[in-house]
């Protein structure tokens, strides 16, 4: 699985002009599944979302997590996050999960953040979204549990 995050101060994402979630201050998570991918990335990654110590303290420094900050998370599904581009101009995604086990997994991790205590909004799987966000800092950090 890979996440694409960023720490924002609010964002939305909407379809067909509808706002289908928003969140203040929080993570927006672009997730991708890949083939192969299963509950050890999940859990992986949920772990590492939600402890990873990059909101400010007092001091300023990134020192607290989401969930010390109370904050939310805004999850899209972004399956071109498995685009090779090596060959040719026109990416392939053959390395990206099928959508119907990639719908699958997506709820699943949609649901295991809500349990760990994080307000979780959502886009529309597979549909065309427009994500209006505000990076605050700018901190965006992709995460790739093929990589741990």
């Amino acid at each position: 699985m890979k996440a694409l995050l960023q720490r924002v101060s609010r964002a939305e994402v909407r379809v067909d002009g509808e706002i289908t979630g928003a969140i203040d201050q929080g993570l927006v998570v672009l997730l991708g599944c890949g083939e192969g991918d299963g509950d050890d990335d999940l859990e992986y990654l949920v772990e590492k979302l939600i402890h990873l110590r990059i909101f400010a303290d007092d001091d300023g420094r990134m020192n607290l997590s989401l969930l010390d900050v109370g904050g939310k998370m805004l999850v899209v599904s972004q399956f071109t996050l498995y685009a090779d581009t090596r060959k040719g101009r026109r990416p392939s995604f053959v390395k990206a999960m099928k959508p119907g086990p990639a719908e699958e997994l997506y709820e699943r991790f949609c649901q295991t953040v809500a349990e760990r205590g994080v307000q979780v909004e959502t886009g529309v799987f597979g549909a065309m979204m427009d994500v209006e966000l505000v990076n605050d800092g700018p901190v965006t950090i992709m995460l790739d549990t093929a990589e741990r």
